[in-house]
């Protein structure tokens, strides 16, 4: 009697099939809450963003309490703990030594990490639309409770909205490719652009880079509607700095990177 040893069909092999990059993706996507850091955060980011519309509610005037309000408050959580989802997602193979599991089935790097990347997106698309639905809710309920209750909202906010959060997602990723340690990507993610934050507004002769490289700075604009071209070239200068930089070193790390 012979034994046949059948090949794994998720297994990629040169001359074989590759796996779909739909079904890459929805793998990452399901990643995010595998760990238990990943599924608490985003519980926590959950309760946040419910937390915004009770604070909008209780303490905001009643002429704040509007559909665009509650969503402009509403995105602080995701934009703030999100991207630390993006180093969860990056660091994760590493610090979990999944590593040589997950470049054994899919040896073709390259497409892990677009994976890693679509699913940072969508997180980020996603998280912006549950925060309009919670909008839109709390807005009935201050409305029913003397608020102004105005469903008016500029469109321009919203996709820029979801644009904040694509490019904070990315930031995480890119400090998480780039340093590939959990702690050490998280406590640089925050700390770096805060002490440059610091500096730009303290010393008179970084003022006006701050203005250009600062992403806590250009980003201001975003949570407003209506942005103007410079608005966007300083955002863009920054997120040059900030996001694709870290990302590119990241990704040609990841991809010469052993595995052990």
């Amino acid at each position: 009697m012979t034994a046949v040893l059948e090949t794994p069909p998720q297994i990629e092999r040169a001359g074989t099939r590759a796996v779909p990059m739909t079904r890459l993706t929805l793998i990452e996507l399901r990643k995010l809450a595998d760990t238990r850091a990943g599924l608490w955060l985003l519980i926590v980011i959950g309760f946040a963003t419910v937390a915004t519309s009770a604070i909008m509610i209780g303490w905001a005037p009643d002429d704040e309490q509007t559909l665009q309000g509650f969503f402009q408050f509403g995105l602080l959580p995701s934009s703030v703990l999100l991207p630390v989802l993006g180093i969860l997602s990056m660091t994760g193979e590493w610090s979990q030594r999944t590593a040589l599991t997950t470049f054994t089935l899919v040896p073709a790097r390259g497409r892990i990490i677009v994976a890693k990347l679509a699913a940072g997106v969508l997180i980020a698309i996603a998280s912006t639309a549950a925060a309009l639905a919670l909008s839109a809710g709390a807005n009935l309920i201050g409305a029913a409770l003397g608020g102004d209750g105005s469903w008016d909202i500029a469109g321009s906010l919203i996709w820029q909205g979801v644009a904040l959060q694509v490019l904070f997602v990315l930031m995480g990723i890119g400090f998480g490719a780039l340093l590939l340690n959990t702690p050490l990507a998280i406590v640089t993610y925050f700390a770096l652009p805060m002490v440059w934050s610091i500096l730009g507004g303290t010393i008179k002769a970084l003022k006006t880079a701050a203005e250009w490289l600062d992403m806590n700075v250009t980003t201001t604009a975003m949570s407003e509607p209506g942005m103007t071209s410079g608005e966007w070239a300083r955002v863009g200068v920054s997120a040059a700095v900030w996001v694709v930089l870290p990302l590119a070193l990241g990704v040609w790390r990841v991809l010469r990177r052993e595995v052990s």
